[in-house]
């Protein structure tokens, strides 16, 4: 008895999702063997965690009856598999919770989402240094280590006048290829893992929506590229001031604490699929 074929639509979106993952793989010299092996792994852990009957863990029959995967390579990938790394690197959380506080707390920020230039030692700028921004999020690490890395991944710079200055208003390095992979990982998973709920249809759906135009100009384009870059991080600053907010108004033992993700991206490419002559360019806001 051979199990239902998956819908059309489902299968073609898999493989336009799958393209620019494997554009990357491809890039890195990670070959299509390299990844089946990996891609089993994921299949038997994903069996193993999520789909379990009365809580109870799968046997290694069932997991290869749910997955494909032989028998024998279920227990082997059960046996080693990898330990689950955390969410993000200690050292990206400290530093996003960094930048989060000189972005909204004062005296480090000028006004809400605009970080003030920090005199790098508290000798010269007292509450108001960057020393006294480390000591304010975590008492455990110097500031010099934190503001060498920084300079390292183009993060922050320091002027004439010793003050520190941030590159950006959000913690994404400009330097530091495993830093970038670090929230390559994060925001992929999560935007995936909004969608894929979504299309369950189980539960409160998450937000989850885009703008598509495809006939505009490259001007055009760059235009909504400045825009999305200025009015999109001013959203986002005032996402994360809100969290900010009701994170220090929350009670210190939460019963059940959760972490969230809010994105915005932008996404640009030549339209190898133009509208013939005569016909309505098209503009959607997709759902």
């Amino acid at each position: 008895m051979h199990p239902p074929s998956p819908p059309a639509s489902l299968i073609r979106a898999l493989r336009r999702v799958m393209r620019p993952l494997v554009r990357l793989m491809l890039q890195r010299g990670i070959t299509y063997t390299y990844f089946a092996d990996l891609l089993k792994g994921v299949f038997v852990e994903v069996a193993d965690r999520e789909f379990r009957l009365d809580a109870k863990p799968p046997t290694d029959s069932r997991i290869s009856l749910l997955t494909g995967v032989h028998r024998k390579d279920v227990r082997r990938l059960r046996e080693h598999a990898p330990e689950a790394g955390e969410d993000l690197p200690a050292a990206v959380s400290l530093g996003a919770h960094l930048v989060s506080t000189w972005t909204s707390v004062a005296p480090f920020c000028s006004r809400p989402g605009t970080p003030a230039p920090l005199p790098r030692l508290a000798s010269s700028g007292s509450d108001k240094s960057f020393d006294a921004l480390v000591a304010h999020v975590s008492k455990d690490i110097r500031a010099r280590v934190v503001l060498d890395e920084w300079l390292r991944l183009g993060i922050a710079h320091i002027d004439d006048d010793d003050r520190v200055h941030l590159e950006t208003s959000a913690f994404v390095p400009q330097k530091g290829f495993d830093e970038k992979v670090a929230y390559f990982a994060h925001n992929v998973h999560d935007h995936a893992a909004a969608a894929v709920h979504n299309l369950s249809g189980e539960g409160r759906p998450f937000f989850e929506r885009s703008v598509h135009y495809d006939t505009l100009s490259p001007a055009s384009v760059e235009t909504l590229r400045n825009a999305v870059s200025t009015e999109g991080m001013q959203a986002l600053i005032g996402f994360n001031r809100l969290a900010s907010e009701l994170e220090q108004k929350d009670p210190a033992e939460k019963s059940s604490p959760q972490r969230i993700t809010i994105g915005l991206y932008f996404f640009s490419t030549p339209n190898v699929e133009s509208p013939a002559a005569g016909a309505q360019p098209r503009k959607d806001e997709t759902p």
